[in-house]
């Protein structure tokens, strides 16, 4: 049985909520203090030809956290391009990004990678869907196409990102068609966690780099209730704007696994790094 940490986030291209200041750095800390096995990003920059800073983002995280990457282009511009990004502690054995834009205005893409987790393949899929529901119905429907010639019938599967899905209407096409169900929905009861501090991660790494263990700093409380906690439906979380959060935008869904616990990452200080708050999953895998 393996336990994956996984985590879903849009970047926000490595910027502040407002745009004002570059908060790839303190990210880069953040995530690195959750120990994810499994990161889909959303709104990463890959070129930047006019700041070298934010280049290559999906690279730079990718290398801070020791973690394979896939990257899947999107939107191109003179001198920048961004789309969505897959990190990995698993072996990446292929990917494929799938345009799925529905009209010129947006460019939006369906980044699908095959990992191996033991001797199981998983079949993860990063998305960040169109602001119209149309569009994002169309995108459902190319996603639900894809995974039924694609991915073989029992193999798991990991979707999340950026739905855009503020009415949760999608839900339901996932739980009909492909059998897949958001975590918060099947989450445990969970009471008293406390969820990573930033200024905890950047002693963690320090820690690290220093030689110490791990343990030399208390970093968080995490609940550790088993699957044989009494389950309850939640709703999807409240994710955006990361300062004040209301639309619930972001999700993770699955198939095939357990899910041990589920929450989403508030405070001032991830509010600091995007306008999107980020999900912090931990799935056990059979």
């Amino acid at each position: 049985m393996s336990l994956i940490r996984v985590v879903s986030y849009n970047i926000h291209k490595g910027r502040s909520a407002l745009g004002r200041r570059e908060s790839l750095n303190e990210l880069r800390l953040g995530l690195y203090g959750l120990r994810p096995d499994l990161v889909f990003l959303q709104e990463v920059q890959g070129r930047n030809e006019s700041k070298s800073l934010l280049d290559a983002q999906h690279e730079s995280l990718a290398a801070a956290l020791r973690l394979d990457v896939a990257y899947g282009r999107n939107a191109i511009r003179s001198h920048t391009d961004h789309g969505n990004a897959l990190l990995s502690r698993y072996p990446i054995l292929e990917h494929e990004n799938q345009d799925i834009s529905d009209h010129r205005l947006e460019q939006r893409g369906l980044l699908h990678a095959r990992i191996e987790v033991g001797d199981r393949a998983v079949h993860c899929f990063v998305v960040h869907l169109g602001l119209f529901a149309g569009s994002r119905t169309r995108q459902i429907l190319a996603l639900t196409d894809r995974i039924q010639r694609l991915v073989p019938e029992g193999d798991p599967i990991l979707v999340a990102g950026d739905f855009n899905d503020w009415g949760d209407r999608l839900a339901p096409l996932f739980v009909q068609q492909l059998g897949l169900y958001e975590v918060f929905s099947h989450a445990p009861r969970t009471q008293g966690g406390e969820l990573p501090r930033l200024r905890d991660s950047v002693r963690r790494l320090r820690n690290a780099l220093r030689g110490l263990p791990n343990g030399a700093t208390v970093l968080e409380r995490t609940n550790q209730l088993g699957m044989e906690g009494a389950g309850r439906l939640l709703p999807p979380p409240r994710t955006f704007p990361a300062v004040f959060p209301w639309f619930r935008l972001d999700r993770i869904y699955q198939r095939g696994f357990a899910v041990r616990s589920a929450r989403v990452l508030r405070g001032r200080e991830w509010a600091r790094l995007s306008d999107h708050s980020p999900l912090l999953a931990e799935l056990e895998l059979p």
